[in-house]
C-alpha cells in the first residue's frame, strides 16, 4: 500500500512535467524559441531554473549524503555553494545578458566565439564543443544514475529499469518544449525541492529532540562528527576548507547555468531575480546539510550514504508526503539533467555543423529535437555502467566546465579580449588539469582539483588578454 501511494503520487507528479512540455512545444518555433526561450525569460523562471539546474541531484542526494558520512565538516559546502550563487548573479548576470543579446548569441559557446580571430574561430568552436559534450554527459548520466537511485530505493524497482523510467520522462518533456519545457519546469521543480528542503530537516530534528540533542549524539556517535576541520590540523586544515570553498568557482563556467542569463527579459529581473536566487540556495544547502546531520543520528544504517535522504524519508513521513519528498529527489535530477541535454543538443546540432541546414526554422529545431534524443539514449546507458559516487562523479564535470570556461566568460564580460590561440590554450589548460589531478590520488588527496585548474586557466587567459576601449 505504502509503495502504491509513492507510485501515485510520483505518477501524478510526472504526469504535471509532460503536461509543460506539452505546453512549452507551442513556443518553441525557433532555435532561439528552442534553446533561450525567446530571451523572454522574468526574474522567478530564470532564477529557479538557474538555481535548480546548478543544483542537480548532488544536493539533494550528494551533500545530505556528505552530511550524513563526514559530519559537521559538509558544513563548508554552504559558504562555498552560496559564494558560487553570488558570484554568477552579481558580477556575471548583467553584463553577460546585455553582451549575449548584442551578438545575438544563442550558445555560450557562441557567445564566447563571437570576437574570435576568424582564422581560429573553428578550431575554437570544435574545442568548446567537444569539452561540452565530453563533461556534461558524465554529469547527464550521474543525473540518471541518482534516478535509479531513488526508484530502486523507493519502490523497490530494478535499478536497470529505474534509469530508464526516470531519463524517459526527463527526454520526452525536454525534447517537446525545449528551453521553455526545462525553464518552466525547473521553476516548479525548484520550489518542489525548496518545500522538502524546509518540511524534511524540521520534522528530523524535531524527532531527534533539538539542535542540543543532535550535538550530543553526533558526538555520542564518533566526537570526529563534530570535527570542523575533518581530522586535518594547520595547512593541511587550509587546504581542505579552501578546496572545498573553491567549489564556487565552478558557478560561471556552467553552459547549462548562465544561459539563463542569456535568456533574462531585463536587468530589472536580473537584480529581482538575484534575491529569488539566494534565498532558494540558503534554504536548500542548510535544509540538506541538516537533514544529513540528523539523519547520521536517527537511522542506524543508510546503506549507500546517499541514499540516506530517500531511507530517512520513507521511516519519518507517511507514504503521500513521502513521494512528494521523493518527487523532491527527482525534481533536483530532472531540473539540471534537462538543461544539460539542452545544451548538449544546442552543441551538436547548433554549435558543432559548420554550416546550419537548410530548411526553416521548424526543420532546424526538429533535427534539435533529435540530437537532444541521441545524446539522452547515450547517458541512459552511461548511467548504467557508471561506478561512482554521485557527488564524486559531478564534482568532476562541474569542475571540468568551471576551468575550461568560468576564466574566459569572467575575463570577457569585465571588458578584456582574449586572444584566440591564448583561449584555446586556457580552455584545453583547465580541462586537461582537472582530468589528470582528479584521476591522480595524491594530487586529488591534496586539494580539490578545481583550484589548480582554474587558476592556471585564468592565468593563461590573462596573459593573452588585453582591455577593450
Amino acid at each position: 500500500m505504502e509503495h502504491l501511494s509513492l507510485l501515485i503520487t510520483l505518477g501524478l507528479y510526472m504526469l504535471l512535467m509532460l503536461g509543460i512540455g506539452a505546453w512549452a512545444s507551442r513556443r518553441s518555433s525557433s532555435d532561439a524559441d528552442f534553446y533561450l526561450g525567446g530571451r523572454g525569460l522574468g526574474p522567478w523562471v530564470a532564477a529557479l531554473s538557474a538555481a535548480a539546474s546548478s543544483s542537480s541531484a548532488w544536493t539533494l542526494l550528494g551533500v545530505s549524503g556528505a552530511a550524513f558520512t563526514y559530519g559537521l565538516s559538509a558544513f563548508w559546502i554552504l559558504p562555498a555553494c552560496l559564494g558560487g550563487f553570488l558570484l554568477n548573479w552579481l558580477v556575471l548576470a548583467r553584463p553577460m545578458r546585455k553582451a549575449s543579446a548584442e551578438s545575438g548569441s544563442v550558445t555560450v559557446t557562441e557567445f564566447l566565439a563571437s570576437d574570435a580571430d576568424p582564422k581560429w574561430r573553428r578550431a575554437f568552436v570544435v574545442s568548446a564543443s567537444v569539452i561540452i559534450l565530453l563533461s556534461l554527459m558524465v554529469y547527464v548520466a550521474s543525473q540518471f544514475q541518482a534516478a535509479g537511485k531513488t526508484f530502486a530505493e523507493t519502490l523497490d524497482i530494478d535499478f536497470v529499469q529505474a534509469v530508464l523510467i526516470g531519463g524517459a520522462v526527463v527526454l520526452l518533456y525536454t525534447l517537446s518544449g525545449g528551453f521553455w519545457a526545462a525553464s518552466v519546469t525547473d521553476m516548479v521543480q525548484g520550489l518542489v525541492m525548496a518545500a522538502a528542503s524546509v518540511a524534511l530537516p524540521i520534522v528530523a530534528l524535531v524527532k531527534v529532540g533539538g539542535f542540543g540533542a543532535l550535538h550530543q549524539g553526533l558526538v555520542a556517535l564518533d566526537p570526529a562528527y563534530v570535527d570542523f576541520w575533518r581530522g586535518n590540523y594547520g595547512w593541511a586544515a587550509v587546504a581542505f576548507v579552501v578546496g572545498t570553498l573553491g567549489i564556487g568557482l565552478g558557478y560561471p563556467g556552467q553552459p547549462h547555468v548562465v544561459n539563463r542569463f542569456m535568456a533574462l527579459r531585463n536587468d530589472e529581473d536580473i537584480r529581482r531575480g538575484t534575491k529569488i536566487s539566494i534565498a532558494w540556495a540558503l534554504l536548500i544547502y542548510c535544509g540538506m546539510l541538516l537533514t544529513g546531520w540528523c539523519g547520521r543520528v536517527l537511522l542506524t544504517s543508510a546503506g549507500d550514504d546517499e541514499a540516506m535522504l530517500l531511507r530517512l524519508t520513507t521511516e519519518i513521513f507517511p507514504p503521500v508526503v513521502a513521494g512528494v519528498i521523493v518527487a523532491a529527489v527527482l525534481s533536483a535530477i530532472m531540473s539540471t539533467a534537462d538543461s544539460q541535454l539542452l545544451v548538449c543538443g544546442s552543441t551538436a546540432s547548433y554549435d558543432l555543423p559548420s554550416k546550419r541546414p537548410q530548411g526553416g526554422s521548424r526543420q532546424h529545431v526538429r533535427l534539435d529535437r533529435l540530437a537532444v534524443l541521441g545524446l539522452g539514449g547515450a547517458a541512459l546507458v552511461a548511467a548504467i555502467w557508471i561506478d561512482d559516487t554521485i557527488f564524486s562523479t559531478v564534482l568532476f564535470a562541474w569542475s571540468a566546465l568551471g576551468a575550461a570556461f568560468g576564466p574566459l566568460l569572467l575575463l570577457r564580460i569585465s571588458g578584456r579580449r582574449v586572444a584566440t590561440p591564448w583561449a584555446l590554450a586556457a580552455m584545453w589548460s583547465g580541462f586537461a588539469v582537472t582530468l589528470i589531478w582528479y584521476n591522480t590520488p595524491i594530487l586529488k588527496g591534496a586539494i580539490y582539483e578545481l583550484i589548480p585548474s582554474f587558476a592556471i586557466a585564468f592565468a593563461i587567459a590573462w596573459r593573452g588578454s588585453r582591455k577593450v576601449s
